[in-house]
Protein backbone atom coordinates (compact mmCIF):
# COMPACT_ATOMS: atom_id res chain seq x y z
CA UNK A 1 0.00 0.00 0.00
CA UNK A 2 1.20 3.45 -0.88
CA UNK A 3 0.12 5.34 2.23
CA UNK A 4 -0.89 4.80 5.83
CA UNK A 5 -4.65 5.16 6.45
CA UNK A 6 -5.96 7.87 8.77
CA UNK A 7 -9.30 8.42 10.51
CA UNK A 8 -10.17 10.98 7.84
CA UNK A 9 -9.21 8.59 5.05
CA UNK A 10 -9.57 5.07 6.49
CA UNK A 11 -9.03 3.40 3.10
CA UNK A 12 -6.10 5.46 1.95
CA UNK A 13 -3.83 3.28 -0.18
CA UNK A 14 -6.50 0.65 -0.73
CA UNK A 15 -7.29 -0.41 -4.30
CA UNK A 16 -10.96 -1.26 -4.77
CA UNK A 17 -13.05 -2.77 -7.56
CA UNK A 18 -16.81 -2.18 -7.72
CA UNK A 19 -18.77 -4.23 -10.24
CA UNK A 20 -21.88 -2.57 -11.59
CA UNK A 21 -20.25 0.71 -10.63
CA UNK A 22 -21.80 2.78 -13.41
CA UNK A 23 -25.13 3.50 -11.71
CA UNK A 24 -27.34 2.99 -8.69
CA UNK A 25 -25.93 1.39 -5.56
CA UNK A 26 -22.62 0.66 -7.29
CA UNK A 27 -22.12 4.32 -8.11
CA UNK A 28 -22.88 5.25 -4.50
CA UNK A 29 -20.37 2.66 -3.26
CA UNK A 30 -17.70 4.00 -5.61
CA UNK A 31 -18.19 7.54 -4.29
CA UNK A 32 -18.05 6.39 -0.66
CA UNK A 33 -14.86 4.41 -1.24
CA UNK A 34 -13.21 7.32 -3.05
CA UNK A 35 -14.23 9.76 -0.30
CA UNK A 36 -12.48 7.43 2.17
CA UNK A 37 -9.20 7.71 0.31
CA UNK A 38 -9.34 4.56 -1.84
CA UNK A 39 -8.39 4.21 -5.48
CA UNK A 40 -11.47 2.92 -7.26
CA UNK A 41 -12.12 0.93 -10.42
CA UNK A 42 -15.70 0.70 -11.67
CA UNK A 43 -16.53 -2.25 -13.89
CA UNK A 44 -19.57 -2.84 -16.05
CA UNK A 45 -20.81 -3.31 -19.58
CA UNK A 46 -21.77 0.29 -20.37
CA UNK A 47 -18.67 2.37 -21.03
CA UNK A 48 -20.59 5.66 -21.15
CA UNK A 49 -21.95 5.23 -17.62
CA UNK A 50 -18.58 4.11 -16.27
CA UNK A 51 -16.80 7.08 -17.82
CA UNK A 52 -19.31 9.48 -16.26
CA UNK A 53 -18.72 8.03 -12.79
CA UNK A 54 -14.94 8.13 -13.22
CA UNK A 55 -15.10 11.75 -14.37
CA UNK A 56 -17.12 12.66 -11.27
CA UNK A 57 -14.69 10.83 -8.98
CA UNK A 58 -11.63 12.39 -10.57
CA UNK A 59 -13.20 15.86 -10.28
CA UNK A 60 -13.20 15.26 -6.52
CA UNK A 61 -9.51 14.35 -6.57
CA UNK A 62 -9.87 10.58 -6.47
CA UNK A 63 -7.84 8.03 -8.40
CA UNK A 64 -10.40 6.23 -10.54
CA UNK A 65 -10.50 4.06 -13.65
CA UNK A 66 -13.22 2.45 -15.77
CA UNK A 67 -12.96 -1.11 -17.08
CA UNK A 68 -15.60 -2.82 -19.21
CA UNK A 69 -16.43 -6.44 -18.54
CA UNK A 70 -19.23 -8.99 -18.34
CA UNK A 71 -19.38 -10.77 -14.98
CA UNK A 72 -21.25 -13.72 -16.53
CA UNK A 73 -18.30 -14.46 -18.85
CA UNK A 74 -15.85 -16.33 -16.64
CA UNK A 75 -12.97 -16.01 -19.13
CA UNK A 76 -13.67 -12.39 -19.94
CA UNK A 77 -14.09 -11.31 -16.32
CA UNK A 78 -10.75 -12.83 -15.38
CA UNK A 79 -9.13 -10.67 -18.05
CA UNK A 80 -11.10 -7.60 -16.95
CA UNK A 81 -10.08 -8.01 -13.30
CA UNK A 82 -6.50 -8.40 -14.46
CA UNK A 83 -6.78 -5.05 -16.26
CA UNK A 84 -8.09 -3.48 -13.06
CA UNK A 85 -5.19 -4.82 -11.01
CA UNK A 86 -2.72 -3.55 -13.60
CA UNK A 87 -4.31 -0.10 -13.74
CA UNK A 88 -4.42 0.30 -9.95
CA UNK A 89 -1.15 -1.46 -9.19
CA UNK A 90 -2.93 -4.24 -7.33
CA UNK A 91 -6.26 -5.05 -5.73
CA UNK A 92 -7.23 -5.03 -2.05
CA UNK A 93 -11.04 -4.90 -2.01
CA UNK A 94 -13.65 -6.48 -4.28
CA UNK A 95 -17.27 -5.31 -4.12
CA UNK A 96 -19.58 -7.69 -5.98
CA UNK A 97 -22.45 -5.31 -6.63
CA UNK A 98 -23.51 -5.96 -10.24
CA UNK A 99 -26.84 -7.67 -10.72
CA UNK A 100 -30.33 -7.43 -12.17
CA UNK A 101 -33.83 -7.30 -10.73
CA UNK A 102 -37.32 -7.92 -11.97
CA UNK A 103 -39.97 -10.61 -11.65
CA UNK A 104 -39.73 -14.29 -12.47
CA UNK A 105 -42.70 -16.46 -11.57
CA UNK A 106 -41.83 -20.15 -11.49
CA UNK A 107 -45.29 -21.14 -12.75
CA UNK A 108 -45.31 -18.70 -15.67
CA UNK A 109 -41.74 -17.97 -16.83
CA UNK A 110 -39.38 -20.37 -18.53
CA UNK A 111 -35.74 -21.19 -17.81
CA UNK A 112 -34.50 -18.37 -20.03
CA UNK A 113 -35.77 -15.75 -17.56
CA UNK A 114 -34.29 -17.77 -14.68
CA UNK A 115 -30.89 -17.67 -16.38
CA UNK A 116 -31.24 -13.94 -17.09
CA UNK A 117 -31.48 -13.29 -13.34
CA UNK A 118 -29.42 -16.02 -11.70
CA UNK A 119 -26.44 -15.81 -14.05
CA UNK A 120 -25.45 -12.24 -13.17
CA UNK A 121 -26.73 -12.25 -9.58
CA UNK A 122 -25.06 -15.46 -8.41
CA UNK A 123 -22.77 -16.92 -11.07
CA UNK A 124 -21.29 -13.46 -11.64
CA UNK A 125 -20.35 -13.16 -7.96
CA UNK A 126 -18.63 -16.55 -8.14
CA UNK A 127 -16.77 -15.81 -11.38
CA UNK A 128 -15.61 -12.36 -10.27
CA UNK A 129 -14.50 -13.57 -6.84
CA UNK A 130 -12.45 -16.37 -8.44
CA UNK A 131 -10.82 -13.84 -10.75
CA UNK A 132 -10.06 -11.45 -7.88
CA UNK A 133 -8.36 -14.17 -5.83
CA UNK A 134 -5.52 -14.10 -8.34
CA UNK A 135 -4.76 -10.58 -7.07
CA UNK A 136 -6.12 -10.13 -3.52
CA UNK A 137 -3.42 -10.23 -0.85
CA UNK A 138 -3.74 -11.90 2.52
CA UNK A 139 -5.96 -9.61 4.57
CA UNK A 140 -7.96 -8.50 1.54
CA UNK A 141 -11.71 -7.96 1.55
CA UNK A 142 -14.70 -9.17 -0.45
CA UNK A 143 -18.10 -7.52 0.02
CA UNK A 144 -21.11 -9.04 -1.73
CA UNK A 145 -24.33 -7.11 -2.27
CA UNK A 146 -27.30 -9.39 -1.60
CA UNK A 147 -30.78 -8.06 -0.69
CA UNK A 148 -33.45 -8.30 1.98
CA UNK A 149 -35.00 -10.70 -0.55
CA UNK A 150 -32.10 -12.94 0.39
CA UNK A 151 -33.80 -13.16 3.79
CA UNK A 152 -37.38 -13.89 2.77
CA UNK A 153 -39.44 -14.82 -0.27
CA UNK A 154 -41.68 -12.67 -2.47
CA UNK A 155 -44.21 -14.29 -4.82
CA UNK A 156 -43.34 -13.82 -8.46
CA UNK A 157 -39.65 -13.13 -7.74
CA UNK A 158 -38.47 -16.73 -7.63
CA UNK A 159 -35.17 -16.27 -9.47
CA UNK A 160 -34.27 -13.03 -7.73
CA UNK A 161 -34.96 -14.41 -4.25
CA UNK A 162 -33.09 -17.64 -5.03
CA UNK A 163 -30.07 -15.78 -6.36
CA UNK A 164 -29.89 -13.40 -3.39
CA UNK A 165 -30.28 -16.27 -0.90
CA UNK A 166 -27.48 -17.94 -2.85
CA UNK A 167 -25.20 -14.92 -2.44
CA UNK A 168 -25.54 -15.22 1.33
CA UNK A 169 -24.69 -18.93 1.22
CA UNK A 170 -21.72 -18.27 -1.05
CA UNK A 171 -20.55 -15.54 1.34
CA UNK A 172 -20.57 -17.84 4.35
CA UNK A 173 -18.80 -20.70 2.59
CA UNK A 174 -16.18 -18.48 0.96
CA UNK A 175 -15.49 -16.75 4.28
CA UNK A 176 -14.50 -20.11 5.75
CA UNK A 177 -12.48 -21.04 2.69
CA UNK A 178 -10.47 -17.81 2.81
CA UNK A 179 -10.13 -17.49 6.58
CA UNK A 180 -6.60 -18.98 6.58
CA UNK A 181 -5.55 -16.01 4.42
CA UNK A 182 -7.47 -13.55 6.63
CA UNK A 183 -9.48 -12.42 3.60
CA UNK A 184 -12.85 -11.41 5.00
CA UNK A 185 -16.05 -12.06 3.05
CA UNK A 186 -19.28 -10.36 4.07
CA UNK A 187 -22.64 -9.57 2.48
CA UNK A 188 -24.89 -6.54 2.70
CA UNK A 189 -28.66 -6.98 2.32
CA UNK A 190 -30.16 -3.64 1.27
CA UNK A 191 -33.86 -2.93 1.42
CA UNK A 192 -35.43 -0.16 -0.64
CA UNK A 193 -32.68 2.07 -2.03
CA UNK A 194 -33.32 5.13 -4.19
CA UNK A 195 -32.23 3.79 -7.59
CA UNK A 196 -33.75 3.28 -11.02
CA UNK A 197 -34.08 -0.43 -10.23
CA UNK A 198 -36.14 0.38 -7.15
CA UNK A 199 -38.33 2.75 -9.14
CA UNK A 200 -38.92 0.02 -11.72
CA UNK A 201 -39.93 -2.37 -8.93
CA UNK A 202 -42.31 0.15 -7.42
CA UNK A 203 -43.82 0.80 -10.84
CA UNK A 204 -44.46 -2.92 -11.30
CA UNK A 205 -46.10 -2.97 -7.89
CA UNK A 206 -48.23 0.03 -8.84
CA UNK A 207 -49.28 -1.51 -12.14
CA UNK A 208 -50.18 -4.80 -10.48
CA UNK A 209 -52.31 -3.08 -7.86
CA UNK A 210 -53.85 -0.52 -10.21
CA UNK A 211 -52.52 2.44 -8.23
CA UNK A 212 -50.22 5.40 -8.89
CA UNK A 213 -46.46 5.18 -8.39
CA UNK A 214 -46.52 7.62 -5.45
CA UNK A 215 -49.10 5.49 -3.66
CA UNK A 216 -47.04 2.35 -4.27
CA UNK A 217 -44.02 4.11 -2.78
CA UNK A 218 -46.09 5.23 0.23
CA UNK A 219 -47.29 1.69 0.86
CA UNK A 220 -43.77 0.28 0.50
CA UNK A 221 -42.35 2.80 2.97
CA UNK A 222 -45.16 2.00 5.42
CA UNK A 223 -43.53 -1.44 5.76
CA UNK A 224 -40.18 0.13 6.70
CA UNK A 225 -39.96 1.07 10.40
CA UNK A 226 -37.81 4.15 9.67
CA UNK A 227 -40.33 5.12 7.03
CA UNK A 228 -37.98 6.17 4.26
CA UNK A 229 -36.03 4.90 1.30
CA UNK A 230 -32.26 4.63 1.74
CA UNK A 231 -29.73 6.44 -0.42
CA UNK A 232 -26.94 4.63 -2.33
CA UNK A 233 -24.21 6.32 -0.29
CA UNK A 234 -25.64 4.75 2.87
CA UNK A 235 -24.86 1.33 1.43
CA UNK A 236 -21.49 2.72 0.36
CA UNK A 237 -20.67 3.85 3.89
CA UNK A 238 -21.27 0.32 5.19
CA UNK A 239 -18.98 -1.04 2.47
CA UNK A 240 -16.30 1.41 3.64
CA UNK A 241 -16.58 0.04 7.16
CA UNK A 242 -16.36 -3.57 6.00
CA UNK A 243 -13.23 -2.67 4.01
CA UNK A 244 -11.65 -0.81 6.93
CA UNK A 245 -9.28 -1.92 9.66
CA UNK A 246 -12.12 -1.82 12.17
CA UNK A 247 -13.88 -4.74 10.44
CA UNK A 248 -10.83 -6.97 10.14
CA UNK A 249 -12.40 -9.45 12.61
CA UNK A 250 -15.78 -9.62 10.85
CA UNK A 251 -16.37 -12.33 8.26
CA UNK A 252 -19.14 -14.58 7.01
CA UNK A 253 -21.83 -12.07 7.98
CA UNK A 254 -24.96 -10.96 6.11
CA UNK A 255 -25.90 -7.49 7.33
CA UNK A 256 -29.37 -6.12 6.66
CA UNK A 257 -29.27 -2.39 5.86
CA UNK A 258 -32.93 -1.65 5.26
CA UNK A 259 -34.43 0.84 7.70
CA UNK A 260 -35.52 -2.00 9.97
CA UNK A 261 -37.48 -3.88 7.29
CA UNK A 262 -35.64 -7.04 8.40
CA UNK A 263 -34.34 -7.39 11.96
CA UNK A 264 -32.21 -10.52 11.79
Amino acid sequence: MSARPTKAAPLRGRRCLVTGGGSGIGEGIAHSLAASGAAVAVLGRRRKNLNRVVKDLQAKGAEAVAVTGDITDQVGIRKAVGRVAKALGGLDVLVNNAGVGGPNACANDGPERWDDVVRPNLDGVFFTSRAALDHLPDGGRIVNISSVLGRFGVPGYTAYCASKHGVIGLTKALALELAPREITVNAICPGWVDTDMATDGLQLMADGMGIELDEARRQAMAMVPLGRILQPDEIGDLVVYLASRGARGMTGQAISHCGGQVMW
